[in-house]
């Protein structure tokens, strides 16, 4: 049997949502903002983590600041993770959740930060369209924050060239060869420079978030404790990255 999950803004507000408790954080006064605004490149065979552990940190987040979410891709039709070819599903599964974009890039939504996930699909050699996107708008974002091989996808846009970044330790040898003229940092769990953060591999994508809400947000300290309290989990330090040893990726470029 198939099963297809599909969201818009809205069932995805609410089933993530559904994850964490839905009491404000306590002794937090809610303030607005100087970032209010996220969207998030979709493209097909996207990493679903990359995507829903930033975006529970951030749905925890709105609960005291307003945040408007933007889907973004080429069109509105549904997104697959799925993947792009046959030869990548030996087993024929069809557990691959779909999402349902907000917005177009023509569309072009006024956004802050612009939040790039990883996946086999970054990959794809036809994506023109994403890249000039990305390309196009970097002018006008505050931030942005890859996750895992989504700092191959910048990097093939050109803006990380000559800036330090990190991505997915399994994936290394694959990724760097995207961005010859990146500076790549292992170890890390993160790496920011200058308006770009870029996170190690899936799950690094929550601790990266968490440190990007600590550091832009008023009383971001005491937001992330009670953020991790509610989605009850224990963010790792930027320095905490046991997977680059256990993919043989010797320490570079860590000042």
């Amino acid at each position: 049997m198939h099963f297809q999950i599909s969201f818009s803004a809205t069932i995805l507000s609410l089933s993530l949502l559904s994850l964490s408790s839905s009491t404000p954080i306590a002794n937090v006064a809610p303030e607005q903002p100087i970032l209010h605004s996220y969207g998030v490149l979709l493209y097909r065979a996207f990493d679903p983590l990359d995507i829903f552990g930033p975006l529970e940190v951030l749905q925890a987040l709105s609960r005291n600041h307003t945040l408007q979410l933007h889907l973004l891709s080429r069109t509105l039709a549904p997104v697959l993770s799925s993947p792009l070819m046959a030869s990548m599903n030996p087993t024929n599964s069809s557990f691959f959740p779909t999402l349902l974009p907000t917005d177009t890039f023509a569309s072009d939504p006024d956004i802050d930060v612009l939040i790039i996930p990883g996946g086999a699909g970054m990959r794809n050699p036809n994506m023109t369209e994403e890249i000039e996107y990305v390309r196009g708008v970097y002018p006008r974002l505050k931030y942005v924050v890859t996750v895992c091989t989504g700092s191959a996808f910048l990097a093939r846009t050109g803006l990380l060239d000559g800036r330090r970044a990190t991505t997915n330790k399994e994936s290394w040898k694959g990724v760097v060869g995207f961005g010859p003229n990146v500076r790549w940092v292992s170890p890390a769990r993160w790496i920011v420079d200058g308006n770009i953060w870029s996170s190690a591999g899936v799950t690094a994508g929550i601790d990266t978030t968490l440190e990007f809400v600590r550091t832009m947000y008023p009383e971001g300290d005491n937001l992330v404790k009670g953020i991790t309290r509610s989605i009850e989990y224990e963010q790792h330090p930027q320095d905490w990255d046991p997977f680059s040893a256990m993919s043989g990726i010797p320490p570079q470029n860590l000042e």
